[in-house]
């Protein structure tokens, strides 16, 4: 029968820093990740200065470092076709040296993990292998049973099983952890088109006919967001390709020449977009952290944020019980209560942006009803210091800031 200390199902941001905090301070720790690689496209690639803090702290900033990326320092939003953009943050008030967010792929950041967690002997990472169901005793998760893509199927015990396999998480179709719902206005496209010389740099934001757009810049090519009413995939689609290319064009005129790259539906994927948490983050031998806990809006691109802090948070908070071979349901029920404040009041902002940015721009209207009203807002938000400060503040650290095991340090 095999056993580990933790069993950490899902092999993202959360799950490999957990993984790798864990396994520096002398915890058995087994990663099971259901793909045979994390080439992965149109995932969160924004590490905020929260994570790259972290990876100062474990001795990876240069590294890191090294890794193809861009800086960017302010987030800013469209009011409407054709005027400028709201500025509703800006990094470059945070002190130094991490006053930026780097646009990274996520796939470049969980193989810097992996090899570094990979010089741990007690990390074990396993690819191609999916957590099916849980094992349960006496009413406590004792571990799961897996499957790998070559059809073997088995039985990992484990002293604490932590779900940080995301959204569609196998620990969420548990009953007793209540998963909770929220209005969301919004899903959302990813594509790609190309770069070219003399193209903007950094991250890119426009308005169009009742849809926004994001474009991340990823060096020659755009990797391009596009935020349309919910449910309305299908009749758009229905609307014709030309047409979506004609209104990304009108909204985007320096990319027209380009959008005929998009040759076919199958190009477009869609995200079905939602927020939603859990009432319980934890049983008796199970935590879920990160998107399995609490899925995020991509709005400001947080989510991954707010999963490695939760990860950091269960380190630090797990690392004793784990050592002692006992991890009590107080033990877990700590997490939620340290992690829970932050996550209500990052969903709480995403769901302002929601009705007062987003929602508005999807119905033809303009932002908080009045594109002067919106300016005004923006105006105050770079007319002081101090009140920049807040937004970015946020989006950079949370309203929390978590800080790893000692044990972990390097």
């Amino acid at each position: 029968m095999e056993r580990t200390t933790c069993c950490v199902v899902g092999g993202g941001p959360a799950g490999m820093v957990l993984a790798l905090l864990l396994a520096r301070s002398g915890v058995d720790v087994t990663v099971l990740e259901k793909h045979d690689d994390f080439l992965r496209d149109f995932r969160g690639d924004t590490v905020h200065p929260s994570t790259l803090a972290l990876l100062d702290d474990l001795g990876l900033a240069e590294k890191f470092a090294r890794l193809p990326q861009r800086r960017l320092r302010t987030v800013q939003l469209p009011a409407e076709s054709g005027r400028p953009q709201i500025t509703v943050a800006d990094l470059s008030v945070l002190p130094g040296p991490y006053n930026y967010v780097a646009m990274v792929p996520q796939w470049d950041l969980l193989d810097l993990l992996a090899d570094e967690a990979r010089r741990e002997p007690a990390f074990h990472l396993r690819m191609g292998t999916e957590a099916t169901s849980f094992l349960v005793a006496r009413g406590r998760v004792t571990g799961v049973r897996y499957r790998t893509e070559d059809g073997r199927t088995g039985e990992l015990r484990a002293l604490l099983t932590v779900a940080c396999d995301g959204r569609s998480s196998l620990a969420r179709s548990r009953p007793e952890l209540g998963l909770r719902r929220y209005h969301c206005p919004m899903d959302a496209w990813w594509f790609r088109l190309p770069r070219q010389e003399g193209d903007p740099c950094g991250f890119i934001g426009a308005a169009g006919e009742r849809f926004l757009t994001a474009m991340i810049d990823r060096g020659d090519y755009w990797q391009c967001a596009t935020i349309i009413p919910k449910g309305s995939d299908a009749r758009r689609r229905a609307a014709g390709l030309d047409r979506f290319r004609a209104q990304y064009a009108a909204a985007v005129p320096w990319i027209a020449d380009r959008t005929d790259r998009l040759r076919s539906w199958d190009q477009v994927k869609l995200l079905d977009v939602h927020q939603d948490g859990l009432r319980r983050w934890h049983r008796p031998g199970l935590l879920c952290i990160g998107d399995a806990a609490h899925a995020m809006s991509p709005v400001f691109g947080i989510g991954i944020n707010l999963a490695v802090q939760d990860a950091v948070a269960a380190a630090r908070h797990l690392v004793g019980p784990l050592r002692r071979g006992h991890v009590g349901l107080h033990d877990v029920r700590g997490i939620q209560r340290r992690r829970r404040p932050t996550t209500v009041a990052t969903q709480r902002l995403q769901r302002l942006a929601h009705a007062h940015l987003i929602a508005p721009v999807l119905q033809g209207r303009p932002p908080m009803g009045d594109v002067r009203r919106a300016r005004r807002v923006a105006g105050l938000l770079a007319s002081s210091r101090l009140v920049s400060r807040l937004p970015a503040y946020f989006i950079g650290y949370g309203a929390l800031r978590e800080r790893p095991p000692r044990s972990a340090l390097r």
